[in-house]
């Protein structure tokens, strides 16, 4: 699942959270999102170790400001749908 899958169900569930539709939003499926954007935080930030080049770095480094919101966002919304 890329980045851009990630942040289109993170919305999907957000609307779904607004409408009240809470009992379909599986937490395993929130965690699952949750390890694969962990999984790729750290992808990047072994990537950036390893960057030589300053616009690679800064490519690099805004991906992972990108992963690290839509983590946020998905362990707000778990903490959400675990609280209903």
């Amino acid at each position: 699942m890329g980045i851009e899958s990630t942040i289109e169900k993170l919305d999907k569930y957000s609307e779904r959270l607004k409408k009240g539709k809470v009992s379909k939003i599986k937490p395993s499926h929130v965690d699952k999102m949750i390890r694969k954007l962990e999984a790729k935080e750290q992808l990047l930030l072994e990537e950036l170790a390893e960057a030589g080049k300053d616009t690679k770095r800064e490519r690099l480094e805004r991906k992972l400001a990108l992963v690290r919101e839509q983590l946020d966002r998905a362990k707000w919304l778990k903490e959400k749908i675990s609280n209903l």
